[in-house]
């Protein structure tokens, strides 16, 4: 998996990008095909501008997946981009009481399943994604993250 993470935060306290690379790896169910990502860390304002922007809420959100749509006849193994909100993922973790990596982790995970065509819209649909999320984090040796 070629990986880029483009740091456009204040938040000083971030994941180094072997962690990112770890955990973008464990969310992939394809490993026969190489895939590139790019993870792009924001702030607030960032956050809620693009929300706004493509899913017409005004608020800075956790982390927004952008699928690569690839046109038919092109050879391209672009998943699409994360964009993920620092402030956001480090005040859910101390809300949540989680450890701040572990929910980092969780949203990647999160991001990149969004990536590969997984939503949680249908209830059956959130169970599956849910279910798969709290696999691959186990694996991590990460705690569910939808338990209280």
């Amino acid at each position: 998996m070629q990986l880029e993470v483009q740091r456009a935060t204040a938040v000083a306290e971030l994941p180094d990008d072997d962690a990112f690379q770890r955990w973008v790896d464990s969310a992939v169910q394809n490993a026969d095909t190489q895939y590139s990502v790019v993870i792009r860390l924001v702030d607030e304002a960032e956050s809620r501008e693009l929300n706004h922007a493509y899913r017409h809420k005004d608020y800075a959100t956790n982390v927004l997946s952008f699928p690569f749509e690839v046109p038919d006849f092109v050879d391209q193994s672009h998943l699409g981009d994360l964009v993920i909100c620092a402030q956001v993922v480090v005040r859910e973790a101390s809300e949540q009481g989680k450890p701040p990596l572990d929910h980092w982790a969780h949203m990647v995970i999160h991001g990149m399943l969004h990536l590969q065509g997984y939503d949680h819209i249908e209830d059956s649909d959130a169970e599956q994604m849910e279910a798969l999320e709290i696999r691959i984090l186990q694996q991590l040796n990460i705690c569910n993250p939808y338990e209280a």
